[in-house]
């Protein structure tokens, strides 16, 4: 059973606000928790079941799923992309089968081999159609193999996405050009029963302005792939200006300072604070030393014996009208100008619509005519997707209308209608924001920046600049992340309304409404499982299937535990899943006569729970609790009284039913001390509870 399958119908019809964020719908909430749990085969599974280029996105992800998430309410969201990347650098899984439903048949033709095109072929090979995918590069991946620099994405990322796509039955065909090598009409009669289009934009823009013309001018895209594919370097050591405030602009900026320009300078029409570039790019850039030029505007290139001296630029005062209109507002009385020897456009980028004419309808403006809704041009079989549609944007946004793209090649095929706005209508809801009051509640926790190679050190080569979480890192980071929409269901049936969940919540999840009856709300719950036990009438459940798998590891951990008795009592320890009972060395170890069952937080336990251990052959049952200095902080509150609370209930049960009492006991255990975790649950069970009391 897939991810999917097993875990939508517990959803309820509610996304956390991060899977709906992303392009491609990624299982955000259910990878984090298997990495903060200490799983990262699972995390890898979960990643690769909705997502084509994992390596890719877990390295240079524009990550719109931090942007949605709710813990920015409370401080930083975790860090999603880089925990992707670790769970790729230290996990293991196969590509799940694609779940039952209806295939596909027919040949596909895709042209194309960036993101948008790479999903396409994914999805469709993986429904059964017969995929090849033209491009005229040498190898796939479009823009992010050509146009990002190496530092920030190495081509043995690119490789491993390329090769698992291969491995799905696609075939790739390279150094084929559309309008030159192969047209439309060529792969109709070569009995391709459907075509995409998905080119991208391959064109670097400039600017008509005086001096543009000559030596000393380069273009964004021809100069990065240079840098990368080709290994240029500058002569003499010039100041570069770079001309634009985007993302690819701050890529060139930096890769001509690894490239040997002495200095750069970046002039852009807007404020800092309206550049289109993300945060984190300008900050890196800034880092290394690049010169920032906001609100200038280019005017001419000054030349002195026709070689380029500076750029003279203009102060901007308004980019965009009262209308929201690119519409620039210059202050002609402040004028300046940057030295400089070489001047790079980075201003953005276009479509090359000259393979498609008199093949398919191109409108005034050099743009293919396009049907939103049904993906398709004027062609029939002909589909469109990815920036060369959607304008410029972010490679997990072409990604996912690629996804988009495939979804209606496959409804062609099966002869069904396909309309994109429908498509958009089933997306499942997300969830409100945080309550202040929750938020407040909520442990705040700092992020952890993913480390990276210094600033003086990371422009002298092109080595990938971050470094990546290292184990302990990533767990701790990963266990930043909130649960949401994984939390307490309330069966209204069952609830009789006594406040007890009212009153345990440490978060005030639970409120009175207008009727003074209780209501659990499910959006609010941060999946501690505190009231969970708790309830008289069992009327909570989890939304999730977090408590019952672990309830359903009781069983197997006692016939472990019966099956290699040696005469020595056998002992069944109930751990956290988090933290420190996270690490790889506690996992993997063999604790001779002692068997884990490890919890999503120990505050779920049940006082069942622990007789049943007892019930089915365990001699002892220790609850091993996290210690408040633990440095792998807890996000949960007042896990450890509530917890000894149900321990010291079970021992009364116990001592009811004429047995042992101190069978059952509590300890706790500071994460730096891991490695006296059997000594730990020894002298929990030696020591009589009356005198750990006293102790």
């Amino acid at each position: 059973m897939s991810y999917h399958e097993k875990h939508d119908s517990d959803l309820s019809g509610i996304h956390p606000p991060c899977q709906s964020a992303c392009p491609v719908h990624q299982g955000v909430r259910e990878y984090l928790l298997a990495i903060a749990t200490g799983d990262f085969d699972r995390a890898v599974s979960v990643i690769r079941e909705t997502n084509p280029l994992p390596f890719v996105c877990g390295t240079i992800c524009a990550h719109h799923c931090e942007d949605e998430c709710r813990r920015n309410d409370v401080d930083k969201p975790p860090s999603i992309r880089g925990l992707k990347r670790f769970a790729l650098e230290h996990g293991k899984a196969d590509l799940i089968p694609p779940a039952d439903g209806p295939g596909v048949t027919g040949k596909v033709a895709i042209v194309g081999a960036g993101p948008a095109g790479l999903t396409a072929a994914f999805d469709l090979a993986r429904l059964g159609a017969e995929v090849t995918v033209f491009d005229r590069e040498d190898s796939a991946g479009g823009a992010v193999r050509h146009y990002i620099p190496l530092y920030r994405l190495p081509d043995e990322a690119i490789d491993n996405d390329i090769n698992e796509i291969a491995g799905q039955g696609v075939d790739f065909k390279f150094g084929i050009e559309l309008g030159k090598d192969i047209t439309i009409e060529q792969l109709e009669k070569e009995g391709f029963n459907s075509i995409l289009l998905a080119m991208g934009l391959p064109v670097s823009r400039g600017l008509d302005i005086p001096g543009n013309d000559g030596d000393g001018i380069l273009y964004a895209l021809p100069f990065l792939k240079a840098v990368k594919r080709e290994g240029y370097k500058f002569e003499g050591s010039p100041t570069v200006v770079v001309i634009g405030g985007g993302n690819v602009a701050m890529d060139v900026a930096r890769s001509a300072l690894r490239a040997g320009a002495a200095k750069v300078k970046l002039a852009c029409l807007e404020c800092e604070a309206e550049m289109p570039a993300f945060e984190w790019e300008m900050e890196e850039a800034k880092e290394e030393g690049i010169e920032f030029y906001p609100s200038w505007g280019p005017d001419a290139i000054a030349r002195e014996n026709g070689k380029v001296t500076g750029l003279e630029v203009v102060e901007c005062s308004c980019v965009f009208d009262d209308e929201g209109r690119f519409n620039p507002t210059f202050n002609k009385e402040n004028q300046e100008v940057l030295s400089g020897d070489i001047v790079i456009f980075a201003i953005g980028q276009g479509g090359d619509p000259e393979p498609l004419r008199n093949e398919i309808s191109i409108d005034d403006r050099g743009r293919v005519v396009f049907n939103h809704n049904k993906m398709t041009t004027s062609r029939e079989g002909v589909f469109s997707c990815g920036e060369m549609i959607t304008g410029p944007g972010s490679a997990v946004q072409a990604m996912g209308d690629g996804r988009l793209a495939a979804r209606a090649i496959a409804s062609y095929l099966r002869g069904e209608t396909f309309d994109s706005a429908k498509v958009e209508l089933e997306k499942i809801p997300v969830l409100v924001k945080l309550d202040d009051k929750v938020a407040e509640e909520v442990e705040h926790i700092e992020r952890f920046a993913i480390p990276m190679i210094s600033p003086e050190e990371r422009i002298r080569h092109f080595k990938q600049a971050e470094l990546g979480y290292d184990v302990e890192t990533a767990i701790r980071e990963a266990r930043r992340c909130l649960t949401c929409a994984a939390g307490a269901v309330q069966d209204e049936d069952l609830c009789i309304h006594c406040l007890t969940c009212l009153r345990l919540c440490p978060y005030d999840v639970p409120v009175l409404n207008e009727e003074g009856k209780v209501k659990v709300r499910n959006e609010q719950c941060q999946a501690c499982g505190l009231c969970i036990s708790y309830c008289p009438v069992y009327a909570i459940s989890f939304r999730s299937s977090y408590f019952e798998d672990a309830v359903g590891t009781i069983a197997p951990a006692v016939e472990k535990l019966l099956a290699r008795r040696n005469g020595d009592p056998s002992v069944l320890a109930f751990t956290c899943s988090y933290g420190a009972f996270a690490l790889p060395e506690f996992i993997n170890q063999d604790h001779k006569n002692v068997e884990v069952v490890r919890y999503p937080c120990v505050g779920k336990l049940d006082t069942a729970h622990l007789l049943k251990a007892v019930e089915l052959g365990a001699d002892k049952v220790v609850v091993v609790g996290c210690s408040e200095s633990d440095k792998f902080e807890c996000q949960y509150k007042e896990v450890g009284y509530w917890s000894e609370r149900k321990v010291e209930h079970a021992r009364d049960l116990m001592e009811m039913m004429g047995m042992e009492r101190d069978s059952i006991a509590y300890t706790e255990l500071p994460g730096e001390e891991l490695g006296r975790f059997e000594q730990v649950v020894a002298e929990a069970l030696e020591k009589p509870k009356d005198d750990q009391e006293e102790a």
